[in-house]
């Protein structure tokens, strides 16, 4: 296989390797934004859903991308992460105290509810909006799917009305009392002119849902990984736990697929590409290039580290990968230190979600 294969059912080419995939995630000729000869009309059926992407940090360029990134970048440091950890902690206690005796899906009792409720803590919605506010991410996020369908838009339409009334009615709250979260920060920017409300809107919507999403993902698949790793304990450490996350997520990425679409005509490790193309880049295989990393096939949570595309690279990289690396460190080593037995109850299987790599259940017992 070369850096680039052409993919029928898509009808784009997509690069493979680690070296092509990151050329054109940084490409400056390249970006996420539809080229306005190819752009379509928005729909009255998907108002409220395009309102949402016409502002969303994954969809725009700069220099709108690099003012709202800027402005949401701000809480995303190492201070703010580490106020949060305490309570990703206590949340993941929490929900291995209700695991059932019985085989159950550990995506469903732990890593999902664990996701949503690290990043509306982070964010700083109360924790009992957690359940809905996931309900209303995934009926957003199925949007990114080959299958998507009328039912598929007409839920997301009535997610992003419901999502973005839901994050108004907290600006508000913050409005006449404010607090020291990540909502009040982004508010002060509007305050300031740095931001629009609709923006603002979108930049909140966007970073819960793929807060929680990828999270959840990653967590599901890094189990297996560890369960037959024979140095699980060793890997699980203090002082191995970062490099041990950041293997699982080059093992398995939890984000499969990105594009990009061409603005100028380029030339990419000898492919030519020519203005209005649209290009996918395959986030797992570029972190199984056997030239970046030997033997890639390998979990090994002590080989050498190298920056891996599981979070983009570039401009459009993961905004929230700081606090998804905190969460994992967090996360993996209570879940096997409170359930010393865990096992698999049946192999786990793959779902079809297009732009993002998880099982559809993880099947297992703690007893």
């Amino acid at each position: 296989m070369g850096d680039f294969v052409f993919w029928q059912d898509y009808d784009m080419p997509v690069a493979t390797t680690h070296t092509a995939v990151s050329q054109i995630l940084r490409h400056k000729s390249m970006g996420r934004a539809v080229p306005k000869s190819l752009a379509q009309p928005t729909t009255q059926e998907l108002e409220n859903w395009s309102s949402l992407e016409a502002h969303s940090l994954l969809e725009i360029e700069p220099p709108d991308h690099s003012r709202i990134r800027r402005e949401a970048r701000t809480a995303f440091t190492g201070p703010q992460i580490a106020t949060v950890a305490p309570r990703i902690s206590q949340y993941a206690d929490n929900l291995i105290d209700a695991f059932d005796a019985e085989p159950f899906d550990l995506i469903d009792a732990y890593a999902k509810p664990l996701a949503a409720l690290s990043i509306t803590e982070f964010i700083g919605v109360e924790a009992l909006h957690a359940p809905q506010l996931q309900a209303w991410s995934n009926d957003m996020v199925a949007m990114y799917q080959a299958r998507r369908d009328s039912n598929i838009e007409a839920k997301a339409e009535a997610a992003s009305k419901a999502f973005s009334a839901f994050i108004r009615s907290q600006l508000a709250d913050r409005n006449t009392a404010p607090r020291d979260d990540f909502l009040t920060q982004l508010l002060d920017s509007k305050k300031a002119g740095r931001l629009s409300e609709a923006e603002l809107v979108s930049t909140a919507i966007l970073l819960l849902n793929a807060g929680h999403e990828a999270t959840a993902h990653t967590l599901g698949n890094a189990v297996p990984l560890l369960l037959s790793f024979e140095g699980r304990s060793e890997a699980l450490a203090p002082e191995s736990i970062s490099g041990t996350v950041e293997e699982c997520l080059r093992h398995r990425p939890p984000l499969h697929l990105f594009s990009r679409y061409v603005y100028e005509d380029a030339e990419v490790e000898g492919m030519e590409f020519k203005a209005g193309d649209k290009i996918g880049c395959l986030l797992a295989s570029a972190c199984h290039d056997d030239a970046t990393w030997p033997d890639s096939h390998v979990f090994d949570p002590f080989r050498s580290r190298r920056p891996h595309t599981a979070f983009g690279v570039g401009l459009h990289s993961c905004l929230g990968a700081a606090l998804a690396r905190v969460k994992l460190q967090i996360a993996l080593p209570v879940l096997f230190a409170r359930c010393p037995k865990l096992k698999l109850a049946e192999q786990p299987t793959v779902a079809n979600l297009y732009h993002f790599h998880g099982f559809e259940k993880l099947m297992v017992t703690v007893k």
